[in-house]
């Protein structure tokens, strides 16, 4: 009788060490199956300069209108202005944690020699790059010998606006 309680007593720890071993080994493959998955997410974070510029591209077809004009109103002299887009500027980058900027040129409708240099922020919305804040950076200036060129208004220091002169 000894024997058989003695047993079943080994085979019930030989259970119990099982059933230990394999909830271990399940806890073990969670922890390796959520930290891959959370380096996939990292990865899939990664913003590229491609990124910056599809998103530039995407909110450009959606604010110039059908004719291909740029309608913005100038915030230091409140003149509306009718622009067309040129281009964006190399190299677009990230300005912050979650916050990008891309550079672009427009031209005054009627004048390809009169630039604008646009500045645009973004940032991830749902998975998305959006433009929260447009600012003319640089506005046209004429000089008798060099034509038209674009002034600029502000500079960056450490990724944050000082202005070059007050109005």
């Amino acid at each position: 009788m000894v024997s058989l309680v003695g047993s079943r007593k080994l085979k019930a720890q030989a259970l119990l060490r099982l059933i230990l071993t394999r909830s271990l080994a399940l806890v073990l493959i969670s922890v390796v199956v959520q930290t891959r998955a959370e380096s996939v997410a990292d990865v899939d974070s990664i913003v590229y300069a491609q990124d910056i510029k599809a998103a530039m591209y995407r909110h450009i077809d959606n604010v110039v209108g059908d004719d291909g004009r740029f309608n913005i109103v100038d915030d230091v002299t409140n003149e509306a202005l009718i622009l067309r887009f040129v281009q964006i500027h190399d190299p677009v980058r990230q300005i912050g944690d979650d916050v990008y900027f891309a550079c672009t040129d427009f031209h005054v409708d009627g004048i390809k020699d009169k630039l604008y240099d646009v500045d645009f922020w973004l940032r991830e919305e749902k998975g998305e790059l959006i433009v929260f804040q447009t600012k003319i950076h640089k506005e046209p200036r004429n000089s008798l010998l060099y034509g038209w060129y674009k002034h600029p208004r502000y500079t960056f220091v450490n990724d944050a606006i000082e202005y070059l002169y007050s109005n």
